[in-house]
């Protein structure tokens, strides 16, 4: 008997399978009579459907596919409009967030290690989580947060997450070393990176494109505010002013960023705004009930 397999987003045990986007699915799935079904990621819509051979590559995957899944109405929408022969099979899922933060991480000993030599008490870090690849820009704040650093040098933008492209990955390095206030940090594990964004001032993205960003619903979640470029997918999750911040240049991000750092009346109204939202619309409960409904179709599919 054939075994049923889906490529999952997520960050749950209780999944089985392999986080993936549709351009990364095995062709060795093709012909083979193993049904499955894929999740956007949020580039591969995005960005990758822009390019011809990934285009029709996506689009042989999604004839095969039993199911697709979009974290949201719009990313559903332009996945229709790209390949119209999948209406009938994409689901729209929101991302399930449970957040679980090392109690036994040291705050003190990870500022050390970052080259942070201040007290904690006085400190104010801005937290960036994202691979190391152009698409999520991490250098798109740095000048403007070093300048803001020379004036303020409480401040700090810690950039946290894998070496994803090696080549941007040098890039990103050698503009680091240079800027004063910006720290760069490699990829940790899940609950020790759950710590640091409790610890930590607020965090940020500041990607071209996002899909919807687990980072910021985890920030909201452990109650940490949330600043994010103004794009769709950012828009889709953070309402200006009210479960965060959003900006369109780094001039904007630096002054919403000090609001924030001098209004604490504002920080606490986004942080409970933020935490209610994850809670109403982004329960992991349903998520996993969402993809086990899935699952047991594509186990079903099995005898066919």
């Amino acid at each position: 008997m054939a075994r049923a397999a889906a490529a999952v987003c997520g960050s749950y045990s209780w999944q089985c399978c392999a986080r993936t986007r549709a351009t990364r699915s095995r062709p060795s799935a093709s012909g083979h009579r193993i049904p499955f079904g894929i999740i956007f990621g949020g580039t591969d819509v995005n960005e990758d459907a822009n390019q011809g051979e990934k285009n029709i590559v996506m689009g042989r995957v999604l004839e095969e596919a039993r199911f697709a899944v979009a974290f949201t109405e719009s990313m559903k929408e332009m996945a229709q409009a790209q390949w119209p022969h999948a209406k009938g099979k994409i689901y729209v899922q929101s991302q399930g967030i449970a957040t679980t933060p090392n109690a036994a991480f040291n705050w003190n000993t990870f500022l050390q290690r970052s080259k942070i030599n201040q007290s904690a008490d006085n400190l104010h870090i801005f937290l960036l989580i994202c691979g190391l690849r152009q698409v999520k820009d991490p250098l798109y704040l740095v000048d403007a947060f070093s300048e803001w650093h020379q004036e303020e040098p409480s401040v700090y933008l810690v950039i946290a997450g894998p070496e994803v492209d090696p080549v941007f990955t040098r890039e990103v390095k050698a503009k680091v070393r240079r800027a004063a206030g910006v720290r760069l940090i490699g990829e940790m594990p899940q609950e020790d990176l759950h710590a640091v964004v409790k610890n930590c001032f607020a965090v940020v993205n500041s990607s071209v494109s996002e899909g919807m960003s687990a980072a910021i619903l985890e920030a909201m979640d452990l109650e940490v505010p949330v600043l994010a470029r103004n794009i769709p997918g950012n828009a889709a999750v953070v309402k200006h002013e009210v479960t965060g911040l959003l900006f369109s240049s780094p001039q904007e991000f630096v002054h919403l960023a000090k609001r924030l750092v001098s209004d604490p009346a504002l920080e606490k109204e986004i942080v409970g705004n933020g935490r209610e939202y994850v809670r109403m619309y982004h329960s992991w409960q349903v998520e996993r009930d969402t993809y086990q409904q899935l699952i047991s179709k594509l186990e079903g599919s099995t005898e066919d």
